[in-house]
């Protein structure tokens, strides 16, 4: 795989494991991986921090910082975790276009956004268990009102989070 298909992978398997904003993506920095502790240090809406549990993404994200990024990198001083062709920063819109390019390859139509992820993060989080609270923690909501509607609960999920 080329280290563009290397960072990709990194990207939509750290949002599917995070429940991140795609805008949360591309703002983080190197330091804000936590290897050790299998977390990302996550700036959210309104400036709150949040540290997201990334374990599942880790793999392909290590893969990617040890041996990817710094074929894409040239200024030394770029701290920005995910970097396009040009070793720049990668931008909301840049990201948009991989999704719809991975999406339009395996012929997922064109309903995939990078909500898209989030949406599944979320549902499949209350699918396996988790309660309301954590996931809207994870999300970083900070009403459970935008959880709910979010995530187009079932009656059930909100019985058992009561």
């Amino acid at each position: 795989p080329t280290p563009e298909a290397k960072r990709d992978t990194a990207m939509l398997r750290l949002l599917y494991a995070s429940g991140m904003r795609v805008s949360e993506l591309v703002s983080l920095n190197t330091n804000d991986v936590i290897r050790d502790e299998g977390c990302v240090r996550c700036l959210g809406k309104g400036g709150k921090e949040r540290l997201i549990p990334v374990m599942p993404a880790l793999p392909a994200l290590q893969e990617y910082v040890i041996g990817v990024r710094s074929r894409l990198l040239r200024d030394e001083k770029e701290t920005a975790l995910f970097l396009n062709r040009r070793g720049e920063r990668l931008t909301r819109q840049g990201f948009w276009q991989i999704l719809k390019g991975y999406a339009q390859s395996a012929d997922l139509g064109t309903d995939i956004t990078p909500h898209t992820l989030r949406h599944s993060f979320a549902t499949h989080m209350l699918n396996g268990g988790a309660d309301l609270r954590t996931v809207q923690e994870l999300l970083g909501h900070a009403n459970i009102s935008t959880t709910q509607v979010y995530t187009h609960l079932t009656p059930e999920h909100l019985r058992r989070d009561r």
